[in-house]
């Protein structure tokens, strides 16, 4: 089964830093690792830096954590919208455009958190920081990466999203360094002018929407031999509506599933900061922690997407569910440093994975010419979920006065997610 890039768009050159990349790599590889850079920056600093300030903001001003975990929640679900209004367009126009402005509002938005002193503030910087994420990575850089790779997705997708991991191996901690040595004031304006300097470049000189501009195929000219029927040109270029894709049992139980695991997991993440903060009593040693998760993520991701693109994907998410519900458990219930690195490294394996395989499956199941439209829907509810998380950790870490329930809560609606995924049957 082969796809290529058909006659049907005109050609061009790469753009300028493409053009100055050595010609023995196929491009499709170069449009890989500069998401991979993109990611770095957007979600490094748009995604992690949220439990980087967590505690900073709480402190600095007195705010509450359920103040401060309400605006992440609303950041999630606003980047959610975002994500659901652009899919349309970026399935018809691509996303690039809509990419570069997304970059200088986050750097914008970023660098507003180290002048914030009142609530209100708080709120509207992180709803234009959650549309600059909406915008800048996500749906616009699966769509470009389901375009370049089919056969091969699971691959691409597994190395490109190691710059998710990565960004939060390096910034996290540089983060916290800079907090320590300027406070918040220092640390956001540092890295709104990373997001500049770095997104930029790689939006508007290395990446390409469709392999057709280049006149190349997708999967780097060497798709992959398969049986999957998922995979079939007609199938990835079958043309869906919201409507259509809605009446289908695979777009709810994705959608359901994803919801509950990310909710749970994004819960966990942006808290876990303050939590081994708290538990260690020490930030440096808590960053060195978070950083374990990162780790795991970047190992366990490029390990699997190995091997991804030729088995079953639903089995593969509902495992990945599975074992990260049980390393939750244990970070809540086993009090030890040893134990508590190892379960959040296990957290890591299966974290990075769980996003990589919500993008698989919708590509998979509805194809890249639709994929923004149905992904952005998706995206909507699990951003949102994704929003409610935070929030709820928070408000019961308030209530309680520990994170043990929340954090055993989050391992609880783990466990019905893999249930419900694995319920997903192809669309007719």
């Amino acid at each position: 089964m082969t796809l290529t890039g058909s006659a049907d768009t005109a050609t061009r050159r790469p753009p300028y830093l493409g053009r100055r990349l050595p010609s023995r790599v196929h491009y499709a590889w170069w449009i890989t690792f500069g998401t991979a850079v993109l990611m770095f920056v957007g979600v490094g600093v748009g995604y992690y830096g949220l439990a980087v300030f967590l505690r900073p903001l709480r402190d600095e001003h007195g705010w509450s954590n359920a103040v401060v975990s309400g605006a992440t929640g609303m950041y999630f679900s606003i980047s959610g919208v975002t994500a659901a209004v652009v899919g349309p367009i970026v399935d018809r126009r691509g996303p690039l455009r809509l990419m570069l402005t997304g970059a200088g509002l986050m750097a914008v938005a970023i660098s507003a958190v180290g002048v914030l002193d009142q609530i209100w503030q708080l709120y509207a910087v992180y709803a234009v920081l959650a549309v600059s994420f909406g915008l800048t990575t996500g749906t616009g850089v699966q769509s470009i990466l389901s375009r370049w790779f089919v056969t091969r997705r699971a691959e691409a997708i597994s190395i490109s999203a190691t710059g998710v991991s990565v960004g939060g191996m390096v910034l996290v901690p540089v983060g916290a360094a800079l907090i320590d040595q300027g406070g918040i004031e220092l640390a956001a304006p540092v890295m709104g002018a990373l997001v500049l300097a770095v997104a930029v470049p790689i939006i508007t000189g290395v990446l390409v929407w469709d392999p057709r501009e280049l006149g190349v195929g997708a999967d780097a000219d060497r798709p992959l031999v398969t049986d999957n029927a998922s995979l079939r040109e007609d199938v990835q270029r079958r043309v869906w509506t919201r409507s259509e894709a809605a009446r289908t049992r695979a777009f709810w139980t994705i959608l359901i599933g994803f919801v509950l695991v990310l909710a749970a997991q994004t819960g966990f993440l942006i808290h876990q900061l303050s939590f081994l903060e708290e538990r260690f009593d020490s930030r440096q040693v808590a960053s060195f922690t978070l950083t374990l998760t990162a780790f795991g993520s970047v190992v366990a991701r490029l390990v699997v997407g190995r091997f991804a693109d030729r088995v079953p994907k639903v089995p593969l998410t509902v495992a990945c569910c599975v074992v990260q519900a049980i390393a939750v458990f244990g970070v809540a219930l086993v009090d030890t440093t040893w134990t508590t690195w190892i379960f959040v490294l296990v957290v890591g394996f299966t974290i990075g994975n769980i996003y990589m395989l919500q993008s698989l499956l919708v590509s998979e199941l509805f194809g890249f010419v639709s994929f923004a439209t149905v992904m952005g829907v998706i995206s909507l509810a699990t951003q949102t979920g994704s929003g409610a998380g935070p929030f709820l950790v928070g408000w019961m870490e308030s209530t309680t006065g520990s994170y043990t329930a929340p954090f055993v809560a989050s391992a609880s609606a783990t466990l019905l997610a893999a249930a419900i995924i694995a319920a997903t049957r192809p669309p007719d």
